[in-house]
């Protein structure tokens, strides 16, 4: 078989036009046996093992070329018609076998990329071609480096088979075979671009944070899901029957939304909205007006069930100790009378409604500490109303004329929280009134307190008894303050309308545990009466 290969063309130096040249020439060389050496016969002699597998090369070249556009098929076709008519001599290449350029630039180029000089079938033996093809559908050595791998020319999705229009050849020490791109050699393996790594890294962070907020978003609703499906609680509700003893009232006309809001204010369910779909879901159930003795913190489950048990169903009340303050007594109205803030706070406001006389500026004072019964068909206004009148009612028992009774109100609130023990409450006023008779600032912590938004201590600082634009500041402004500082009850009222008689400019309360006050004319025994009260303090620092 060695003897059938035409070891000039696979080893000639050049271009395939200067191999061409040599082989002419050698044609032209008289032989051995004299003369020049005739051409090939037309008899094609039996095929060895290296033609046939050529002729499998071929076959496999030819299912290449199906696969490619009817474009490039045509171009090939016709380029292999100019080839056979006018083969060179001596060097047919029998049918199935293709040429490879010996090197890249011996493919040339014209402008739009085609080759003239494609492909040359008597350029090589064909047990030659056979050996050097690269296999059919693989890229050949010699790839560009611009290309990381993809011979140039083309893309990697239309990769067109060894020896066809636009395939890169090998050249320069490229290491063919195998299939594969050949790799680049080591010294000039092409830098690696850091670009595509960032980006990839902000790609993945961006869905990293997607992914967290979808997390964030979906979870949620697909518990809703769930929970509609198994009937399991919102998270937004409670569990259980309840902690710390509550009452709530239904009044008259509520609707089912109307109670779901007042199981809320009252601290009784954590969501009404929760309380009103299961009540939705709950056809049959109907509600009496009243009163009801629940827990904080039930389930919906729980409270339904408890609303609809007879048992829980009390005589509620309004409960107002002496001295509560006005905000306090509307908490408890929003808790216990079933109300809504905002009813409550305009039934406050709207002060034409009670009868009061000219010049009163605030409820306070006016609401008469007392219990009061919870009536379901009752709004604000009528309970501030029974109040008002309920005040009014004592002031005339007290002896107290409607011209002195803001007077009289503004100056029981302010003994109400300063006293203790109730045998002193006519010493502190007649204590206040004497100061008030010597022009004397009433120097009072209960009406500084007040101003300053407390309602529930009568402790104050240094500042705050410096505090000017505090109109309730009584160690600042003479008199009494400009409204009352609580509502008093009888014992306070009665104090005003009877003080007791004495001298006393100064009292201080000498036993936090007992209520014992001091009362002094001169300032030298009130500052004694401080300094044993400081001593009781030292011995008892759980008060300080």
């Amino acid at each position: 078989m060695a003897d059938d290969l035409d070891w000039n063309a696979i080893i000639a130096p050049g271009n395939d036009a200067e191999r061409r040249k040599a082989t002419s020439d050698r044609e032209a060389t008289p032989d051995v046996g004299g003369g020049s050496r005739p051409a090939a016969p037309e008899v094609r002699p039996p095929l060895s093992r290296r033609e046939a597998r050529a002729r499998e090369a071929g076959a496999r070249e030819a299912g290449a070329r199906d696969a490619r556009s009817p474009a490039d098929t045509a171009l090939d076709d016709e380029r292999a018609r100019a080839s056979t008519a006018e083969p060179a001599a001596g060097n047919r290449v029998p049918p199935g076998s293709a040429a490879v350029p010996a090197s890249r630039e011996a493919l040339g180029s014209d402008a739009d990329g085609s080759s003239p000089d494609a492909e040359h079938p008597g350029d090589l033996h064909p047990d030659v071609h056979a050996l050097l093809t690269p296999g059919a559908g693989m890229p050949s050595a010699g790839v560009d480096e611009g290309t990381h791998g993809t011979p140039a020319g083309r893309d990697d999705h239309d990769r067109p088979a060894a020896g066809a229009p636009g395939a890169a050849g090998g050249s320069g020490g490229g290491r063919g075979g195998g299939g594969r791109a050949s790799r680049p050699p080591r010294g000039q393996r092409p830098k690696r671009r850091r670009g595509p790594l960032i980006a990839g890294l902000v790609i993945v962070a961006i869905v990293l944070a997607a992914g967290v907020g979808a997390y964030a978003f979906v979870v949620p609703k697909f518990q809703q899901i769930t929970a509609a499906f198994t009937g399991a609680q919102e998270p937004d509700d409670y569990s259980g029957s309840g902690t710390a003893k509550v009452t709530i009232t239904i009044k008259q006309g509520d609707i089912g939304e109307d109670v779901a809001k007042t199981l809320e204010r009252s601290g009784v369910v954590k969501s009404s909205k929760v309380f009103y779909k299961l009540l939705l879901a709950s056809p049959n159930v109907q509600f009496q007006p009243g009163s009801y003795a629940l827990k904080k913190k039930m389930s919906s489950k729980a409270a339904l069930a408890a609303l609809q048990d007879k048992t829980n169903r009390v005589q509620a009340s309004i409960v107002i100790p002496e001295g509560t303050a006005l905000q306090d007594i509307e908490a408890g109205m929003v808790s216990k009378a079933g109300l809504s803030k905002a009813e409550v706070d305009a039934a406050a406001k709207n002060l034409s409604a009670y009868g009061l006389p000219a010049g009163v500026t605030t409820l306070e004072g006016w609401l008469f500490p007392a219990t009061y019964p919870i009536n379901p068909g009752w709004t604000a206004t009528q309970y501030f109303k029974s109040m008002v009148d309920t005040m009014k009612e004592h002031l005339t028992a007290a002896g107290v004329a409607p011209a002195q009774q803001e007077h009289v109100i503004v100056f029981a609130s302010l003994v109400q929280k300063e006293a203790g023990l109730a045998a002193d409450y006519p010493k502190v006023a007649r204590v206040f009134q004497n100061r008030l008779d010597r022009g004397m600032k009433l120097q009072s912590d209960a009406t500084v307190a007040y101003g300053t938004g407390n309602t529930h201590t009568v402790t104050t600082t240094d500042a705050e008894r410096a505090d000017a634009s505090n109109r309730f500041n009584t160690y600042v402004h003479a008199g009494l303050p400009p409204a009352p500082i609580s509502n008093p009850g009888d014992i306070a009222i009665k104090a005003i309308v009877h003080e007791a008689p004495g001298n006393w400019l100064y009292f201080v309360t000498v036993n936090l545990q007992t209520g014992e006050t001091v009362f002094s004319d001169t300032y030298d025994q009130h500052l004694a009466a401080v300094e044993q009260f400081q001593a009781w303090l030292r011995a008892h620092p759980s008060y300080q």
